[in-house]
């Protein structure tokens, strides 16, 4: 569906120069690497997470990717197009979602943006209506159709952008910050919604993103860009291993005052009761260092999970 070879592109960035007044009619600029030979392939039907710091390359990546920017030099064909080259068959095959802007008209109706999309893709009248319907019930925005934009809650308008982007039934959907500033309850219907859309529809999504929860959630595939260059492809799991082995317990004990001590493992931190514990699977058996911590303390409530895909990230970083 995607295939990108060793894409190239550079910005000039103007820098500030000045004497002892702080000004100068002189312009001095310097180049920025925002790709240095970025090269992956996504398979149709693929979820994937494109994730990176600020100024790693993410958003010039979409936006070639998306037929906005021209790269200086590498290949990107993105289901048979090259999307700066063929930009008006390519945008009716994309649908793009960002969380900070709107395709939304503010002071109309939501049900007018469908209209007005299905005008400018030039939908059949029967085939577009069919579309809209199968979307409207399956977001659930039934009842925000003849809501003026500006009236929704954030999240009630994200379900509203996510079912425009795909009523020209894109087969890919770019997804660049779609959760941020929700409440938890409309990021987990969000999220409900872009893995409904992947898995029945077959759309292929690129997210890009700062929570990592979502990327957690989603995407079974990552990839991780800094300062212009893939630095991971792989599975989640895959990069837990490849950073560390270490699984966590955390125990609720009977006891505040009682103290856990184990050569399997180290203690993070206790609050009162709860004490948060790191251990290695491969030196012991989760199942085995229950038993040891059971036959000694007595305890309520046993968890036993990974760490945080935020600490991986960063000790990933940490290695570089």
């Amino acid at each position: 569906m995607i295939l990108v070879e060793n894409l190239r592109k550079t910005f000039k960035v103007r820098e500030k120069t000045g004497g002892k007044t702080g000004f100068s009619l002189k312009r001095k600029t310097r180049k920025v690497h925002a790709l240095d030979g970025v090269s992956f392939s996504i398979n149709k039907g693929e979820l994937v997470g494109y994730i990176g710091p600020n100024g790693a390359g993410k958003s010039t990546t979409v936006k070639i990717l998306s037929g906005i920017l021209v790269p200086d030099s590498g290949t990107c064909v993105v289901d048979g197009l090259v999307p700066w080259k063929k930009r008006i068959a390519h945008v009716r095959k994309i649908g793009v979602v960002f969380g900070q802007r709107t395709q939304l008209f503010w002071d109309l109706p939501v049900i007018d943006t469908f209209d007005l999309l299905g005008e400018i893709y030039r939908l059949d009248k029967m085939e577009y209506k069919r579309t809209k319907d199968r979307l409207i019930a399956a977001f659930g925005i039934e009842k925000l159709l003849p809501v003026p934009v500006r009236q929704l809650s954030l999240g009630q308008r994200m379900k509203c952008e996510l079912a425009c982007s795909l009523v020209h039934e894109p087969s890919i959907l770019f997804l660049d910050e779609p959760t941020i500033g929700l409440d938890a309850v409309s990021k987990l219907t969000v999220r409900d919604l872009i893995r409904k859309t992947n898995r029945e529809s077959g759309t292929t999504v690129i997210l890009t993103t700062h929570d990592l929860d979502d990327i957690e959630a989603l995407c079974p595939r990552i990839l991780i860009i800094q300062e212009g260059r893939i630095l991971f492809d792989g599975a989640i799991e895959n990069l837990r291993r490849k950073i560390s082995g270490e699984r966590r317990l955390i125990i609720d004990l009977k006891d505040s005052k009682d103290r856990i001590t184990d050569s399997f493992v180290t203690v993070i931190e206790q609050n009162g009761p709860r004490v948060h514990l790191s251990f290695d699977p491969a030196k012991i058996h989760p199942a085995d260092l229950i038993k040891r911590i059971i036959e000694n303390h007595p305890v309520m409530d046993i968890f036993v999970e990974n760490p945080p895909i935020e600490e991986i990230i960063a000790r990933f970083y940490a290695t570089l």
